[in-house]
């Protein structure tokens, strides 16, 4: 049974640890822990520590700025902003279809996205502890490690990554902040040199994308009762899929499953996506939760990304892919996987997926030559949803008739799987923390279980405020010998305690 994350725990006997700051993630986060004396865990949260303002300073700009602006929330996923300010504002002026040459560069450009972002993941942040051991020495879990252990597998995760940023370049102007995408299509076709070039590797990086799947497969067939177990937790599950349920990266219908793999919504409008998801916030972190209104706050909260959504489609549009969608699958016997160290899995069979995408893209005349835009009647609001590497990414903005944003609002990937990691994060600590001496080898699984989600922290913070204020005073014997926090309403709370572990 898992904790009240709303209940404070009492102060008093109880001694706190802080992962201060969460590594290898993008972002900064903390994670804070409550132990009594014995040791057992009494509270476990997951905070965001850092303030994005995003959502109020896109107010008052011209909307044909906003596709570029908001790609600065993040350096390792800016196509994804790029082209959800790009869906909406597609809305905002009407210009709906775009035409066929648009919508198949941004899917390239897309598919690229989220191949070099998961390779990023997979072979620099994840795979060093998946490697060589959550205890492992910390010296060697990174990816100069990894380099000088595995070589061929760092030096094909490098060039996979590499493939991908071409692949963004080729489309968006530059790898990382482009300007390919604007409302109503694109500024530029990819040349027929550029295609080549991307074309003459496209066989090898498949292939390479194939064997990952493989290496990932082999991690759970020779471990299974680590990476069922680990941080495991039910959950309910969304994502976009096609209109008939295969799996779709840039456009699609919302659908929603439950624990159990039965389908809560299915077919759902993106624009009305207000009607199906609300945002809670709480006082403790600068990320909001989301939960389906349906169900509500309790039993409403979901996972997003790679885990649900080759869960949530009914077949992957890729032979390959899908080939390696049905052996995981069958992994669960029946059931639906919920295991957290699964989403290295899945998100391999993504980066399988993407390759042969990008093949079958750049097979496609229509990316050298036509129409790149649309336009229509005047809108003055919209919605636009893709699959970020991480999840479903929204994005909703309105629009006056100065043609300045008067409204924006900004639901990430790794705000949709907030309550997710926070349940990850207490399910690790009270299965390896509780009554243990603390090791860093203990506390690094906590942020193996929040580095399975491959949050991108930074993106996900937007909220409004006072920033609340955390001050420890400690003594030179280590004591804590006072401790005062400010919360976003103004007051202020003192407790004192003993600092008993940290880790930068």
């Amino acid at each position: 049974m898992s904790l009240d994350l709303e209940t404070a725990a009492d102060p008093k006997g109880l001694r706190r640890v802080a992962i201060d700051p969460v590594s290898r993630v993008e972002g900064h986060g903390k994670v804070t822990i409550l132990l009594d004396e014995q040791n057992r865990v009494k509270q476990v949260r997951l905070h965001i520590v850092e303030f994005r303002g995003f959502e109020k300073f896109i107010e008052g700009r011209p909307y044909w700025e906003v596709p570029v602006m908001v790609q600065r929330m993040c350096g390792i996923c800016p196509v994804s902003h790029q082209l959800a300010a790009s869906k909406a504002m597609d809305r905002v002026i009407g210009a709906q279809p775009i035409t066929r040459s648009a919508e198949k560069i941004r899917r390239l450009m897309h598919y690229g996205q989220i191949m070099q972002s998961h390779a990023l993941h997979f072979f620099y942040l994840a795979s060093p502890d998946l490697l060589f051991g959550f205890d492992s020495d910390v010296n060697l879990r990174n990816i100069v490690g990894v380099a000088q252990a595995h070589p061929d597998l760092a030096r094909q995760g490098i060039l996979l990554r590499k493939f991908g940023q071409e692949v963004i370049r080729v489309t968006s102007g530059k790898r990382i902040h482009g300007t390919g995408a604007i409302p109503g299509g694109m500024n530029k076709h990819v040349s027929l040199a550029e295609r080549d070039m991307l074309y003459r590797d496209v066989d090898q990086i498949i292939s390479w994308a194939a064997g990952a799947v493989n290496v990932v497969q082999q991690m759970h067939a020779q471990n299974p009762i680590l990476y069922d177990t680990f941080g495991t937790f039910r959950s309910n599950m969304l994502s976009l899929v096609r209109a008939d349920g295969a799996m779709d990266l840039y456009d699609g219908v919302l659908r929603a499953r439950d624990a159990d793999g039965a389908i809560i919504l299915d077919g759902a409008d993106d624009q009305s996506y207000m009607d199906l998801i609300e945002e809670e916030v709480r006082p403790w972190t600068y990320m909001k939760f989301p939960h389906l209104r349906s169900l509500g706050r309790d039993a409403g909260w979901y996972r997003v990304g790679p885990l649900a959504r080759v869960q949530n489609c009914d077949f992957i549009p890729s032979q390959l892919a899908e080939a390696q969608r049905k052996v995981f699958i069958d992994w669960g016997k029946g059931s639906p996987v919920h295991a957290t160290l699964a989403y290295h899995w899945a998100r391999m069979i993504e980066v399988l997926h993407t390759t042969e995408v990008i093949k079958e893209l750049l097979d496609d005349p229509d990316i050298l030559q036509g129409e790149l835009m649309a336009s229509g009647e005047w809108r003055g609001a919209g919605v636009g949803i893709i699959e970020a590497p991480r999840g479903t990414l929204i994005h909703d903005y309105q629009v006056g008739t100065d043609d300045l944003v008067t409204k924006c609002n900004l639901i990430v990937s790794t705000t949709h799987n907030n309550q997710a990691m926070n349940e990850a994060v207490r399910s690790v600590a009270r299965e390896y923390l509780d009554g243990q001496t603390l090791t860093e080898g203990l506390l690094n699984r906590i942020e193996v279980a929040i580095r399975a989600f491959d949050p991108c922290l930074s993106c996900a913070t937007h909220a409004l405020g006072q920033m609340p204020l955390d001050v420890v005073l400690v003594g030179p014997d280590g004591d804590m010998v006072d401790h005062i926090t400010r919360s976003p309403d103004g007051m202020s709370v003192c407790d004192s305690g003993t600092v008993v572990a940290g880790r930068l």
